[in-house]
């Protein structure tokens, strides 16, 4: 099954070859929140564990030689560990990336109202715990009286614009994106190029590399083609 891929709009200056904007909707914006809290072993991991970024890589690597007799606790909590922000149906979640456990009470005659991230957690409506493990997060929460939307991060109705620096900002209705772009210095629109892109798991991974490397991320991940050596890498792993 083909991994999804998401849409995005960016707009282009063509005479410097770099992104002015892009426009973008929840899902998108949903991926980038969540992105931001990846732990850091999860990141080096991701990247084939050749981050560049400072001596990260090293400690890694040092932590996954260290023998086991040295070791008193599982290393997988920290060199695989599991998604720190807990939210269902975010788009392009890395497959190998583990979603936290959710847990609630057990008791029969409870309605199952709430969840927990922690297992035997105090349980509000029998004051029990919360030690039964929920297979089907979204089913759950869709039955629970005390409903929220756990689907991601931002309202599916909000349009945003994303910046080359993953800065992330909200369009307003009314506002034209002519207008938008007189506000970045656009002076000549005929310079300017729309262009409908997609982000897939390659751009995922451009992404987490040129967000570490500088603030032309989208730039870099659309016009520069940067980061080829790791998507050859982690294709390799694959086959």
């Amino acid at each position: 099954m083909e991994a999804p891929k998401l849409q995005l709009k960016l707009f282009i200056d063509t005479k410097a070859n770099k992104l002015i904007l892009a426009e973008a909707g929840k899902d998108f914006v949903d991926f980038l929140f969540y992105f931001i809290s990846l732990p850091i072993s999860t990141v080096v991991r991701l990247l084939n564990k050749k981050s560049e970024v400072g001596c990260l890589d090293d400690l890694y690597a040092a932590i996954e030689n260290l023998d086991n007799v040295y070791i008193q606790t599982d290393m997988q909590y920290l060199l695989d560990p599991r998604g720190a922000v807990p939210c269902t149906k975010v788009p392009l979640l890395l497959s190998d990336l583990k979603a936290p456990k959710v847990y609630t009470c057990s008791y029969i005659h409870t309605q199952n109202n709430y969840v927990s991230y922690v297992y035997g957690s105090y349980c509000p409506d029998c004051r029990g715990s919360c030690n039964s493990e929920v297979t089907d997060v979204v089913s759950h929460v869709a039955k629970c009286k005390n409903k929220i939307d756990t689907v991601g991060f931002v309202k599916r109705a909000a349009t945003f614009m994303v910046m080359d620096n993953l800065d992330v900002k909200p369009i307003l209705s009314n506002t034209s994106f002519f207008t938008l772009l007189k506000k970045f210095g656009v002076k000549d629109l005929g310079e300017v190029e729309e262009r409908d892109v997609e982000f897939g798991p390659n751009e995922v991974l451009k992404l987490v590399k040129a967000s570490l490397e500088g603030k032309t991320v989208l730039t870099n991940v659309f016009l520069r083609n940067k980061g080829p050596e790791i998507l050859k890498e982690k294709d390799e792993d694959r086959t």
